[in-house]
């Protein structure tokens, strides 16, 4: 069977993204989330003109023309319905927050007066027509703040609540199915058999994939084929996604790639020229997605990371974004494969660099955890990858 590249399968993965439609959510649980409306500014940014410093409004041509005593007419504090200056010789204490009293045009910190007996002296010196955030500066009434498409941070969640967003529209995130199959496995609470291992596979997957999905279930599947197309044929009702680990590749009892095919979904590319997870599988049925990752740990994790974490985030409307290292030291690898290694990644003298440290093989779970990436090395026709050369990576 020929192998498919790592870009085209990469490519056919990017190019069969589902969309889940939108709702409308409370705009705390919002962060993540991907905006599917414009969120436009209620009033202007400030509403007002706002003080920055707490001190004395004044009128600045009083002082420019000599004038440095001043008596103090009122105070105005944050909160509070905007004042009026009614000598325009006075002056009204202030404070930050606070609105700017109607007659006054500059605002005096406390550290450049002194007040005493309901008068403030000026210093000479002093600048006018300052410590003001005037009104609208920021952002006109109507302007949009966040656009359609804008993937949620923290610091959006203070835009939300300030232009009185209290319930915002998003993209709608998939329903995922984790399915594991193989007679070997047993859940996580048992003592397993010599012959046996516990799961694993779909907790470092869900992990990954939780932020992006509805929710996420579990299912497992004995090595039978009957079984396999009964149980893959139900949960297929009810899931937008399928991510089956295990049974994919060329053992008498792998029947996934089969019975994914027996109940309508169509192969879009079965094994990639990678090491590891070569026999991955990837195939679509109307809006039902199905990756069938390898069930190696080291396997099934890469291919989660590499193929299903970039669709899922292109589909909800996340752009991924490649990062690159330098390789810290010379690499020799035979085989006519992409290899994706498991390195370190460390700051050195503001370069940031990829050791390996691959461990032993696709088995070697233990090792995904002292490692922070995939290093990907790309098909080439020399067997050495020299040090010094840029390669892009796939953080865990």
């Amino acid at each position: 069977m020929q192998l498919t590249s790592v870009d085209k399968a990469f490519e056919l993965v990017l190019t069969n993204t589902l969309s889940f439609g939108y709702e409308t959510i409370d705009f705390q649980e919002s962060e993540g989330r991907v905006l599917a409306e414009n969120i436009t500014a209620d009033r202007d940014f400030p509403p007002f003109d706002r003080v920055t410093m707490d001190g004395i409004a004044l009128q600045g041509d009083a002082y420019l023309n000599g004038q440095r005593l001043f008596d103090i007419e009122n105070i105005q504090y944050a909160g509070e319905v905007q004042k009026e200056l009614i000598n325009k010789n006075s002056c009204i204490e202030i404070m930050t927050g606070a609105s700017l009293p109607l007659g006054t045009d500059s605002v005096i910190r406390y550290e450049d007066i002194t007040i005493a007996d309901g008068k403030t002296l000026l210093k000479d010196g002093l600048s006018m027509f300052k410590n003001i955030h005037g009104k609208g500066h920021d952002r006109t009434m109507g302007e949009v703040l966040l656009p359609i498409g804008h993937p949620l941070k923290s610091a959006d969640l203070a835009v939300l609540s300030s232009t009185g967003n209290e319930n915002v529209r998003v993209n709608a995130l998939p329903k995922v199915a984790i399915v594991t199959s193989g007679d070997e496995l047993v859940a996580v609470h048992e003592t397993p058999k010599a012959h046996q291992i516990r799961k694993s596979n779909i907790y470092a997957i869900s992990s990954l994939l939780k932020p992006y999905a509805a929710n996420i279930q579990h299912f497992h599947i004995i090595d039978d084929l009957k079984e396999s197309i009964d149980k893959l044929s139900a949960i297929c009702q009810n899931f937008d996604v399928l991510v089956l680990s295990g049974g994919v590749s060329a053992g008498k009892k792998d029947y996934l790639p089969e019975a994914l095919e027996a109940i309508g979904v169509k192969k879009l590319f079965h094994k990639i020229a990678q090491r590891p997870g070569k026999p991955m599988w990837f195939g679509r049925k109307e809006n039902l997605i199905a990756f069938a990752l390898p069930g190696n740990p080291v396997s099934s994790f890469m291919c989660a990371i590499r193929y299903v974490l970039p669709w899922l985030k292109k589909s909800i409307g996340i752009n991924g974004v490649e990062e690159t290292a330098i390789l810290a030291q010379d690499v020799i690898f035979k085989p006519t494969l992409s290899y994706f290694m498991q390195v370190k990644l460390l700051q050195v003298k503001g370069v940031l660099k990829a050791y390996p440290f691959e461990g032993s093989g696709s088995g070697d779970l233990a090792n995904l955890s002292l490692s922070d990436a995939f290093l990907e090395l790309e098909n080439q026709d020399s067997e050495v990858y020299l040090a010094g050369e840029t390669y892009r990576f796939w953080r865990f």
